[in-house]
């Protein structure tokens, strides 16, 4: 089977691998000895939130801060 590269630098799997391999969003990249290795990875919802925490280098502080902010403004009580 072949898979062509766009020049949007995506590539579309065939269809018989994606049945294969069931349901999946999400893979693992990595080469090997000049190959392209894609293992499925199959992410909680709590793994990618706590995944976009980190990269946005947010603190629980900084949650509990934004959350108490927004339950002031709802309340008409901003600062």
């Amino acid at each position: 089977m072949l898979a062509k590269i766009t020049a949007k630098n995506q590539l579309t799997l065939p269809k018989s691998v994606t049945n294969a391999i069931g349901p999946v969003e999400y893979f693992d990249v990595e080469t090997r000895d000049g190959q392209i290795v894609l293992t499925p990875v199959r992410i909680q919802r709590a793994d990618a939130v706590r995944a976009k925490l980190a990269e946005l280098s947010l603190t629980e502080q900084d949650i509990v801060d934004a959350v108490a902010w927004v339950r002031r403004s709802a309340d008409g009580v901003t600062k």
